[in-house]
């Protein structure tokens, strides 16, 4: 297994957990552990195998993400242009959250693998244009290049690519 399929059971079960923290009334910390432990037992059942590096990294993803959860959620909201969380499809929220998550936390690993990631997240996952909103907001949190300011940032519904051209 690879961090891109590592980074994807980390996804899952954030998404699972978008919906267990809608029904359930307790804390959505204190369940996870045990969902994330059920997640890795259910996949450790199938053919492929995880290290424990690669659960060490899962795990560190999403109890990471749902710790910052709603410091995540604020600098989300601030950026989405006539959007708000509460409209955005939960698959797009999680894919969102997690690679926030690692542009902010996960100092090892550079800001256009996370965003990369969310949008291959969201090509499989998400809808149509899921990738590309994913992109357009997340660009606004990448850290500047060396060779350069760092433009204001594509709108939430524009790919950075073409706020790139634009600059």
């Amino acid at each position: 297994m690879n961090r891109s399929k590592a980074r994807e059971h980390a996804f899952q079960i954030l998404f699972s957990t978008e919906f267990q923290m809608l029904s359930d009334k307790e804390d959505p910390l204190e369940k996870l552990d045990q969902v994330i432990t059920d997640h890795l037992m259910t996949f450790q059942d199938q053919d492929e195998k995880m290290t424990l590096e690669e659960e060490k990294f899962i795990r560190r993803e999403v109890t990471g993400t749902m710790t910052h959860l709603k410091e995540l959620d604020e600098a989300i909201s601030e950026h989405l242009k006539g959007w708000s969380l509460n409209r955005l499809g939960r698959v797009d929220l999680s894919i969102m959250r997690l690679a926030l998550y690692e542009i902010r936390y996960e100092k090892d690993i550079p800001d256009r693998v996370s965003i990369n990631e969310a949008v291959e997240l969201a090509k499989k996952y998400g809808e149509e244009r899921s990738g590309k909103f994913i992109n357009g907001v997340l660009a606004n949190f990448a850290e500047p290049k060396e060779n350069g300011p760092k433009a204001d940032g594509p709108k939430a519904d524009e790919p950075a690519e073409i706020a790139a051209e634009k600059a």
